[in-house]
């Protein structure tokens, strides 16, 4: 597999040079058909004057409707080219690590009480969300942030990673999925989109479309009575009977089209993407059943809402006045209505298999990308058959920070030993490695490759305590809220007993609102009842009396720490973790740093 960002630089100059081409292009074919324009009045004047037959007008004529056409191409080429331009300058932004400055962020899937959604980073601005989705629809978000929020079990992680490991050569299929469609990111609601595809038919009266197309041919026959006898009786007959059979369906028939006219251009969306995937063959079980879900409607789901598109266009035809005006007569919008009620009827109950299929493999792709663009990030290997939680990582790094400034820490925890108490100063890297160890295990638990040489764990509930927040409208202290979410992650460990995944838990600063003399008895009951119900995780403190509770705890609690040191003035740290707890402050060191007389 060539290097990502040889591969990438490769294809971002071919797609420049192509959309140049083609502006190129785009330039003359405008000139052309002013030109083809001009000569047809030049034609029209000349014909009009008797200096040429009319027949030389279709010469000019076809040669603007050919230029049209081949224009429209060249332009919708030249805007896949410029989409293709975007997509490849951010692929090298990600492997330059500036990606933090363009797209989508996710912030929709933010849930303040989510278990560690927030203190992991997983959504905003410069999140993993945003550094893993290449997702052009809402489905396809949302489904990667699904997969962020919740661990998969190991059979679906694992039927994941062999997905990903598919998709990973095939750049290609990756882009044209991505570029797919008109917009660069279309906003395909889900939820909406089904309840409108698996509504009840609004139109049951199947003997009002026998009598709709009666009553057409009855008008057209009325209206040559009317041009050959001069007698317009007959027409204006069936048009009463018309407005007396469908007036009192026309606010049922109007709802049909605009709804079907609204969701036809979401599904069109769709119709891009699912026309990749229908040409498309997978070896891997994930990727081969979500191509076998395509075919369960019956026609290719692209050519089925090609179907309902071509409807909204012939709807769309009455807005020209002149056609409105024959066609109202012969009922062309019931017409349409009963044949969108006719699609949604046949094609409604596979939208929502559409839309999941659709969702599944963007997400899919989008992991794929990045193991592109990290081949050295292998998976993790999760094991079901363990008798006790473990995680046991080999020089993990956090992923949203620059390869240049990231320093890598082997974590084990299991085999006897539940619990790092990590104590440090300030800046240190205490808060970092928590952030580290559950932003892997997040991906590990998604089927996605993990920043680590190796990585080994349990399938394992997630629960943490970095960004907990004071609350002013709801009157809570920033205290108050920890003890809240800690009886939270107790609930999670609690599970346990039921079955569910033991506890992985991440409590940054643990209990530091109160005094050392509640904090030290606090912290001891609290984690003493996480590690008797089987959970494992890591707890940081500046407070060195804190790291008493490895000793209360021994064996199952060790002390860990984070050193750092004064160099001319200033205070310099390795990131590296070591045994034991940390011997000294630098909070007075800090304070004078920055010109506080503090005494001495």
């Amino acid at each position: 597999m060539p290097a990502p960002h040889d591969e990438y630089g490769a294809r971002l100059t071919a797609r420049r040079g192509t959309h140049d081409r083609l502006t190129s292009v785009d330039a003359r074919l405008s000139y052309l058909r002013l030109a083809a324009f001009a000569a047809a009045g030049v034609v029209l004047v000349a014909a009009w004057r008797g200096v040429l037959p009319w027949g030389w007008l279709a010469l000019p004529i076809l040669a603007f409707a050919w230029l049209v056409r081949a224009h429209d191409r060249v332009i919708a080429a030249r805007d896949m080219a410029a989409r293709a331009v975007l997509f490849y300058e951010r692929g090298l932004a990600r492997l330059a690590d500036e990606w933090s400055a363009s797209g989508e962020t996710g912030e929709q899937f933010a849930d303040p009480s989510h278990p560690y959604a927030a203190d992991l980073d997983l959504f905003g601005r410069g999140s993993l969300f945003q550094l893993l989705s290449i997702a052009r629809t809402r489905v396809g978000e949302r489904r990667l942030a699904d997969w962020l929020l919740a661990p998969a079990s190991p059979a679906q992680a694992r039927a994941r990673q062999a997905a990903i490991t598919e998709l990973t050569p095939l750049l290609d299929l990756r882009e044209e999925v991505a570029l797919a469609g008109v917009d660069v990111r279309a906003a395909v609601e889900a939820p909406p989109l089904i309840a409108w595809a698996e509504h009840a038919p609004l139109l049951r009266q199947q003997w009002l479309r026998i009598a709709a197309a009666v009553l057409t041919a009855a008008v057209i026959a009325a209206a040559v009575v009317w041009a050959r006898s001069d007698t317009a009786s007959y027409f204006v007959i069936v048009i009463l009977v018309e407005l007396a059979l469908f007036m009192p369906q026309r606010l049922r028939m109007q709802q049909i089209l605009h709804a079907g006219s609204g969701w036809s251009r979401d599904l069109d969306v769709l119709a891009h993407v699912l026309d990749r995937l229908e040409r498309e063959r997978f070896a891997s079980p994930q990727l081969s059943a979500l191509r076998a879900r395509l075919d369960a409607a019956g026609a290719p789901p692209g050519t089925a809402i090609r179907r309902l598109h071509r409807l909204v266009e012939m709807h769309d035809w009455q807005h020209n006045l002149l056609f409105a005006i024959v066609a109202t007569p012969l009922l062309w919008d019931v017409h349409i209505a009963f044949a969108m009620e006719a699609w949604r009827a046949r094609y409604g109950a596979h939208v929502r298999t559409w839309l999941e299929s659709v969702g599944e493999f963007e997400a899919l792709s989008s992991l794929a990308t990045y193991r592109f663009e990290h081949p050295g990030d292998p998976f993790a290997e999760i094991d079901e058959q363990a008798p006790a939680a473990s995680f046991a990582g080999v020089a993990l790094g956090h992923p949203l920070l620059p390869a240049a400034r990231m320093i890598r820490n082997d974590v084990a925890l299991g085999n006897g030993t539940q619990l790092f108490v990590i104590s440090g100063s300030n800046m240190s890297g205490k808060s970092t490695l928590l952030r580290t160890v559950g932003i892997n295990a997040v991906l590990a638990l998604a089927g996605a490759p993990v920043r680590a040489a190796s990585l080994r764990l349990t399938p394992l509930t997630l629960g943490a305590t970095l960004r907990i927040q004071d609350s002013l409208q709801e009157g809570r202290s920033r205290f108050y809220a920890e003890i809240t979410r800690i009886r939270e992650l107790a609930d999670l460990a609690d599970q346990r007993a039921g079955g569910g995944a033991p506890l992985l838990f991440l409590l940054d600063e643990l209990f530091h609102g109160t005094n050392s003399h509640d904090r030290l008895l606090g912290a001891a009951g609290v984690l003493r009842q996480l590690l008797e119900r089987g959970a494992i995780g890591l707890i940081t403190t500046h407070d060195l009396a804190l790291t008493a509770v490895a000793d209360q705890l021994a064996p199952r609690a060790v002390n860990v720490h984070f050193e750092d040191r004064f160099e001319s003035g200033q205070i310099l740290f390795d990131y590296r973790m070591k045994p034991g707890p940390v011997t000294r402050s630098n909070a007075i060191a800090l304070m004078r740093a920055v010109g506080l007389d503090v005494g001495e």
